[in-house]
């Protein structure tokens, strides 16, 4: 026996779970035309758990995401939420079934203050009767309520976030995706450009969500602090599939990128 078939048991046991998923894709496949960017993709996310996805550029953790999101239908595979098969086929069906999404760039509004973005688009209101006018005082009670659970009590709630340092803005991205109460969180590159500091304050954001109870999936390429120091299990993709799956604890960033890149199969599959 190889030492890469000795090692396939331990990766297998990575992703063993005695809890149903929160979600579960199965043999995701999705194509744009002639080009295959998912073919049999998987992936499990569980409560208090937190996964990332990694891969070279065209591995297909993107489009793999944005499955998962909504934003796009996969073409075959199965879907599944808390072990019951879901239709996603928007951004709006993610939505109602619990999963939150921050994307890279973050979509907030500069000129706008902390509570208007963390509203922004479900801003509280009263009757139409009344003209509908914001209730400016019940969302701030609520804003500093999810930031004080979320151990971000010192962020103002009036200062422009196009003022905030990009770790404060990256933190109100998030405390908006949680202020829905959400069962999973998608977190794209939450960490890229920022300072060392700035991404350690993030990953403990991260952290906190997950001792929540909150399921939470990670696309980084900061492979050798933020993913393997922070996540609890890492999927790497290559190729539109999944190549291998480690338990963070366990590996180090050189065999991750190992696998992200197809080098020595027993490295790849060690963990």
């Amino acid at each position: 026996m190889t030492a890469a078939q000795e090692a396939q048991p331990v990766t297998q046991a990575a992703t063993a779970s005695s809890s149903v998923p929160l979600i579960s894709l199965r043999d995701i496949k999705k194509s744009f035309g002639s080009v295959h960017a998912l073919r049999g993709a998987s992936v499990d996310v569980h409560a208090g758990e937190i996964v990332a996805l990694v891969g070279d550029n065209g591995a297909g953790k993107t489009t793999l995401v944005k499955v998962m999101a909504g934003v796009h239908a996969a073409d075959t595979g199965e879907y599944e939420i808390e072990g019951q098969p879901a239709n996603i086929r928007t951004p709006s069906d993610a939505t109602s079934h619990g999963i939150a999404t921050v994307y890279q760039d973050l979509a907030l509004c500069n000129n706008l203050d902390a509570v208007q973005n963390l509203f922004l688009g479900r801003e509280l209101t009263g009757s139409r009767w009344l003209g509908r006018r914001i209730h400016r005082a019940e969302s701030e009670v609520r804003a500093r309520e999810v930031l004080t659970r979320m151990r971000l009590g010192s962020l103002s709630l009036t200062r422009p976030v196009g003022a905030m340092s990009g770790g404060q803005r990256q933190n109100i991205a998030i405390a908006r995706s949680v202020l829905w109460k959400p069962k999973v969180v998608i977190l794209d590159e939450p960490t890229a450009a920022l300072s060392h500091s700035a991404s350690q304050q993030v990953a403990d954001l991260i952290r906190s969500l997950a001792d929540d109870g909150l399921g939470v999936v990670v696309v980084s390429h900061d492979i050798h602090h933020f993913v393997v120091n922070s996540t609890d299990r890492i999927v790497v993709m290559r190729l539109g599939a999944n190549a291998a799956t480690f338990r963070s604890k366990d590996v180090t960033g050189e065999m991750v990128v190992n696998a992200m890149v197809g080098g020595n199969e027993g490295v790849n599959l060690a963990g």
